[in-house]
């Protein structure tokens, strides 16, 4: 039951159709636009697999011999929550975040959804039932999941069942007793190259008849019929680790994914076109909370990674001791501190739900809310912190292999911390984690990931407690009167 590296690697050759550059890849394993992304996952099952590891990553199965990770894991205690997120910590520790959609983020989600069965059942038991059974198979299998919840841009000003073409948002079009069939297109399968199954259906609001796009399912990545259209590698462009170490190692990959035709059994569909209950199976259940939960405990590690990136930077150039500096890298670690202490409150604010714990609703929208303005800050921050230093650089590892443009390197790459070797080695790390094309990838997704600002700003506005600070204002109000003044 304890995924390995190896184990993992080889579920991938597994036929799925991904579309790179006008071909198919015959095999994302091996292929030099997804082979160090693949590396790195394993990295992630083999650290859970070694034996003093499995205590921290691992938890037991209710009433079962085996163990599973964590990140399946249902807690019913602030302190199951807590040995929870030490696990998502560790994990995410490898890959200092930048891995947005690890398989710890889906999971997350399902569990959440899982908590909430009875949401489900009250609206068809049978579609409750293949969601509790997806739950179960996807943790004793070890499941690395990726998601498509959002509907293709095209014309935003227009429902799903607008727009040109019936099926450009997946829908059903067909059912009989063995399943549906789905056809048209999902985005975003974030990870999805490196992911056994994807997990679709709609987070947007649905208008009325958009009922053929209202789906909940989950299908492995080499369905018949299932195509990915992957953006462009920023790994296949990376090819050396010390010129772009982020990038060559860490591209997680983004894709829409097209359902041609695409045969779903109905065990594995959890809702079948119910516009009410796409909706109820995020917000009514634990699900949207718990999967970004998940996504604040990643970002504060992230955050650490960042802030730990910037003061190397001073150090690198000397000005560490500059008073300014000092007060920009305050302004940092207030930042950092900011995110984790929120990630802590909300474990802490949480409460009961149905048997189980569940981070706080509200502490967590407003995480999101601040954060998504956060980011970009914080690049803005560390570009101001590195100034020409992450710019003025080799063309590539390759100049070393020249004597001349070595003893070139080595005299006016100079740090007083640091030998020109590794200034230019520590350089090259911060621009691909703040300027390259990786980077800037990232400050769109921690911007986005949750939704458009105004989402997140309203589900904060929604979970707030306004009646109790309203409620302290009227209070205030009737302590004293105008009749008192004139009296």
């Amino acid at each position: 039951m304890i995924k390995t590296g190896e184990q993992h690697t080889r579920s991938l050759q597994d036929g799925r159709q991904v579309y790179l550059d006008g071909g198919i890849v015959d095999d994302v394993t091996t292929h030099p636009a997804y082979r160090n992304l693949v590396a790195s996952v394993g990295q992630l099952y083999d650290f859970q697999s070694r034996t003093e590891n499995q205590e921290l990553m691992t938890f037991a199965v209710p009433d079962s011999e085996e163990r599973a990770n964590r990140i399946w894991q249902l807690p019913h205690s602030y302190e199951d929550l807590v040995a929870r997120r030490k696990a998502l910590v560790a994990w995410t520790e490898l890959h200092g975040g930048f891995l947005g959609r690890a398989p710890d983020h889906v999971a997350s989600c399902i569990a959440g959804m899982y908590m909430g069965s009875k949401v489900f059942e009250r609206h068809d038991p049978a579609r409750a039932g293949a969601l509790a059974d997806y739950y179960r198979y996807a943790r004793d299998n070890e499941l690395y999941l990726t998601y498509v919840i959002i509907n293709p841009q095209a014309d935003r000003s227009k429902a799903a069942h607008e727009q040109k073409g019936e099926f450009l948002t997946a829908g059903v079009v067909d059912q009989d007793g063995e399943g549906i069939t789905v056809h048209g297109a999902k985005m975003l399968a974030t990870a999805g190259i490196v992911a056994n199954e994807v997990f679709v259906t709609c987070i947007q609001p649905l208008q009325p008849g958009d009922k053929k796009y209202a789906l909940s399912f989950a299908v492995p990545m080499n369905a018949k019929g299932l195509k990915t259209l992957s953006r462009k590698s920023y790994e296949a462009q990376a090819p050396s680790q010390f010129d772009n170490p982020l990038s060559n190692r860490f591209d997680e990959n983004d894709a829409v994914l097209f359902f041609d035709n695409v045969k779903v059994p109905w065990d594995r569909v959890f809702i079948n076109q119910d516009v009410e209950m796409c909706q109820k199976q995020f917000h009514a259940t634990p699900a949207h909370v718990y999967q970004n939960y998940q996504a604040q405990v990643r970002l504060s590690v992230k955050m650490k990674f960042l802030i730990g990136l910037g003061h190397k930077i001073t150090e690198t150039n000397g000005t560490t001791s500059f008073p300014q500096v000092r007060e920009t890298l305050g302004q940092l670690a207030a930042h950092g501190a900011m995110v984790e202490a929120m990630v802590m409150a909300m474990e802490t604010k949480g409460g009961a739900w149905d048997g189980y714990y569940v981070p706080d609703r509200h502490t967590l929208y407003a995480a999101q809310v601040l954060t998504q303005q956060l980011y970009p800050q914080v690049m803005a921050t560390l570009r101001d912190l590195a100034g020409g230093g992450m710019i003025m650089l080799p063309s590539s590892v390759v100049d070393f292999t020249n004597p001349e443009l070595r003893e070139l390197i080595g005299m006016t790459q100079q740090s007083p911390a640091m030998g020109s070797e590794d200034r230019v080695k520590f350089f090259k790390l911060a621009w691909d984690a703040v300027g390259s094309e990786f980077a800037s990838r990232h400050t769109q997704y921690e911007m986005f990931y949750a939704g458009a600002t105004f989402v997140t700003k309203n589900h904060s506005y929604r979970t707030y407690d306004w009646e109790h600070g309203e409620g302290m204002v009227e209070r205030m109000l009737n302590s004293y009167s105008l009749d008192d003044e004139i009296d």
